[in-house]
Formats: structure tokens, C-alpha cells, sequence
């Protein structure tokens, strides 16, 4: 699969540009733009090359630990899937493995 790091790169920089300060705190699911990455790390998806990440530790007022989260059922021995009930009150099923962490800033 070819990975369109160009696009990626001029996302980057209006983001950078143009995002707010926003406050966060352990437990919640914040979409962030992860964007294209190199080999195997996960990637965003969409026009904002983003995907729901798990808030699970706060480094700072910029900075956290995240899980990347997927909405499709994987199963395993480092797999976790669980259902969230959002804000509208619909349900939705997440799973995410242990092995997709990384700092977010």
C-alpha cells in the first residue's frame, strides 16, 4: 500500500499552526491526527489522518500517554475490547492492543 506522506506533511503544518491549547484528562477518548508513519506503527485514517486514542496518562499540560483504538473486534492475548457509551448514548465497541501505546503532544 502506498502511504501519501506529501498530503501528511502539508496537513502537519496547518495543524500546528491553527490548534488550540486543549485540556485533557486520564480516562477520555480524544481523536488526535496521528498522521502517516514509517513501516508498521499505526497510522491516522481520513482527510485528518486521526484515530480515538485512549487518554491514559498525562505527562504535562502538552503532552500524554495514549492507546490508539480501532472500532473493529480483534481478539488475543494483548488485545482489549470494551464499549463506551458516547455523549449521544449510542454504544460503541473499541479494542486496542497493548502494544500500540505512544506519547501524544
Amino acid at each position: 500500500m502506498e502511504k501519501d506522506f506529501d498530503n501528511w506533511d502539508r496537513k502537519k503544518k496547518v495543524i500546528n499552526e491553527e490548534t488550540p491549547a486543549l485540556f485533557y484528562h486520564q480516562r477520555e477518548i480524544w481523536w488526535c491526527s496521528l498522521g502517516i508513519n514509517v513501516g508498521f506503527e499505526i497510522d491516522g485514517t481520513g482527510d485528518n489522518f486521526d484515530r480515538p486514542i485512549l487518554v491514559l496518562k498525562g505527562f504535562n499540560k502538552n503532552t500524554f500517554l495514549g492507546l490508539a483504538l480501532t472500532g473493529r473486534k480483534k481478539e488475543g492475548k494483548y488485545f482489549l475490547s470494551w464499549r463506551n457509551r458516547e455523549s449521544s448514548g449510542k454504544c460503541r465497541t473499541f479494542a486496542s492492543s497493548f502494544s500500540r501505546h505512544q506519547e501524544i503532544s
